[in-house]
């Protein structure tokens, strides 16, 4: 049986080790630590992945997390009031995605600890997945045997099941104009600033439609306030669950800054990268219909949804793996005020443990 004091303080445990994407050693460490004590052989790669494998029966259940959190995640102090958790300074809690670490952790040890029949199981336990998910990336899926899964790492309601997600491209664009003094000589000079400005207010950004939307995120420029601004930088990107669409969202993103740029005699260098592909899990999915069927045994109407975001899944789905989103329940995800109900997380560690078993005929 699932633990419930045991859970909250695995997870709490994890919430106060400091996290930052690409800063995940000590808590890997930690969580191998609590397998390796379950008696699981461990792997870890160089960037700090871990997979563990449940011996067991058929083919494996792959169940991933991921380790890092968003920034500020230092020196997080939680508490628990009235069944809820959250951080009690002005730092990000954690929950998305330690919530699902610590509800495989327990789901798998009480599985382990019940004895008799079960399904074998990998645990993949990725770092880097908030700037991108380099870690999947990166991670070597050759060494998997499983072919299907479930993903810890969405929010909303718990029974919540994310069975699509977009593509996205990334830009960075570097706009050139000119320098010259903005008292002496300001007509000598070609603002870049301004041009950029002229681009963002022309693109279509925000919500392009249903499957689509775009945004820049951050700019920097300028040196003084006593020079026109030679050059600025800009960092943005598009997402959508049609390839067609992405592809026109980010040329008329670039028609802008050119367009702009060309008017006012300057140039502009744009640079695209594409981060992943969309993927959908097919209706008839059979981890699809074993999640949806353990939800409802639980008592919880499934909601399959689709979402604007990036996952995991994302990588895992373009080496034909079958993984179903699950919803951990946190709410005000990647803010201070985020926060998630102890029964939640507990209800994880349930499905884990259902999913683990063994269905009679």
């Amino acid at each position: 049986m699932v633990q419930q004091e045991r859970l909250l303080a695995t997870f709490l445990d994890l919430v106060r080790i400091d996290n930052p994407s690409g800063g995940e050693g000590p808590i890997a460490a930690h969580i191998r630590g609590l397998l390796e004590g379950m008696g699981l052989t461990v792997i870890e790669d160089a960037m700090h992945n871990l997979l563990a494998r449940v011996p067991g029966d058929g083919e494996p259940l792959l169940l991933n997390a991921h380790m890092d959190s968003v920034a500020p995640c230092h020196g997080v102090n939680p508490v628990v009031t009235d069944g809820v958790v959250r951080s009690s300074g002005d730092t990000v809690l954690g929950a998305d995605d330690l919530a699902g670490v610590a509800a495989i952790i327990e789901g798998v040890r009480a599985t382990l600890e019940q004895g008799g029949p079960h399904r074998a199981a990998e645990l993949v336990f990725t770092v880097q997945e908030e700037i991108g998910m380099r870690g999947a990336a990166q991670f070597d899926t050759s060494q998997l045997s499983a072919r299907e899964g479930v993903t810890f790492d969405s929010g909303g309601e718990f029974g919540g099941i994310t069975i699509a997600a977009p593509s996205q491209d990334s830009l960075h664009v570097v706009v050139h104009g000119r320098a010259a003094h903005a008292g002496v000589a300001p007509e000598r000079g070609i603002n870049a600033i301004t041009i950029a400005a002229e681009a963002l207010t022309t693109m279509p950004l925000g919500r392009i439609d249903h499957e689509t939307t775009a945004n820049i995120g951050i700019i920097r420029g300028g040196a003084a306030t006593n020079v026109v601004p030679d050059q600025v930088e800009l960092w943005g990107e598009a997402r959508s669950h049609d390839q067609d669409k992405l592809v026109a969202q980010v040329q008329a993103m670039v028609a802008a800054f050119e367009q702009a740029a060309r008017a006012r005699g300057a140039s502009v260098q744009v640079e695209i990268s594409h981060k992943y592909d969309a993927y959908r899990l097919p209706d008839d999915a059979p981890i699809l219909e074993r999640v949806q069927a353990e939800l409802r045994a639980m008592g919880f109407a499934p909601k399959p949804q689709v979402s604007g975001g990036g996952s995991d899944v994302n990588m895992f789905a373009q080496r034909d793996l079958h993984i179903a989103n699950i919803s951990m329940g946190y709410r005000e995800i990647h803010s201070t005020s985020e926060y998630i109900a102890v029964e939640d997380i507990e209800h994880a560690a349930e499905l884990v443990q259902r999913l683990l078993a063994i269905q009679s005929a």
